[in-house]
C-alpha cells in the first residue's frame, strides 16, 4: 500500500475531529480496517476507499493524491470487479471532477456505496458491454455509449458477455459551499446516450 494514503486519511479524519471508531461507523467498515489503512498495513479496496471518502465528504482523489500532484502519481485501486486508474483531476469553484480509466472484470458484479448527495457519475464505454448505474435500476451500454446517474445511492458495475469491459468514468463531486448552485441528478435515476 502507498503509505501516503494512510497519512492523507489520518489528516482528513483529524481535520474533521473524527475518531477511528466514528469514521469506521460512518463508512460502514471495521475500525481495524481504518487503523490498518492509516498505518499502512492494509491494502484498500476500491469499495473501501469510496466508503471512506464518502464518510469524509471528499472525492477519492483526496485520499490517493497529494494536493497539486499530477493525477498519474496515484496508484491503480482494485475493487471486486473494477480496476480504477486516476487519469486527471479538475477543480472548479463549485465542484471537483475526477476522470478514471476503468477495467471491469467479466463474471463479477461490484456494488459501490452511495456517494454524498449531489455526486454524479458519467461513464463512457470504450470496449465491451457494461451494466452500471443505480443498483435498483442499472442501465446497459456498449462501445460509444454514455451512461449518467446520480451516485448518491448504491451503484453497480458489471462487464457483460464474458469479456472484460473498458470505460472512462468522470465523477463530479460538488463542493459544500454556500454560493454553489444545488446539484441535482443527471438524467433522473440514470440515462444512456450514444
Amino acid at each position: 500500500m502507498d503509505p501516503a494514503i494512510g497519512r492523507r486519511l489520518r489528516g482528513l479524519r483529524e481535520e474533521r475531529g473524527l475518531s477511528l471508531s466514528e469514521l469506521a461507523r460512518r463508512a460502514g467498515v471495521g475500525k481495524a480496517t481504518v487503523s490498518g489503512l492509516e498505518h499502512g498495513t492494509r491494502n484498500p479496496t476500491l469499495e473501501t476507499m469510496y466508503a471512506i471518502a464518502a464518510a469524509l465528504s471528499v472525492p477519492m482523489s483526496a485520499l490517493t493524491l497529494d494536493p497539486g500532484a499530477p493525477a498519474g502519481a496515484a496508484s491503480a485501486v482494485r475493487g471486486t470487479a473494477v480496476v480504477s486508474t486516476l487519469l486527471e483531476v479538475f477543480r472548479e469553484p463549485g465542484a471537483t471532477y475526477e476522470m478514471f480509466r476503468l477495467r471491469i472484470v467479466a463474471g463479477v458484479e461490484q456494488t459501490s456505496p452511495a456517494h454524498p448527495p449531489g455526486v454524479t457519475e458519467h461513464l463512457s464505454v470504450v470496449g465491451g458491454t457494461i451494466r452500471t448505474g443505480p443498483a435498483a435500476a442499472p442501465l446497459t451500454a456498449g462501445p460509444g455509449e454514455h451512461v449518467s446517474w446520480a451516485a448518491d445511492v448504491p451503484h453497480v458495475y458489471a462487464a457483460l458477455g464474458g469479456e472484460d469491459a473498458h470505460a472512462i468514468l468522470l465523477i463530479r463531486t460538488p463542493h459544500d459551499t454556500p454560493h454553489d448552485p444545488p446539484a441535482g441528478p443527471v438524467g433522473g435515476a440514470g440515462s444512456v446516450s450514444g
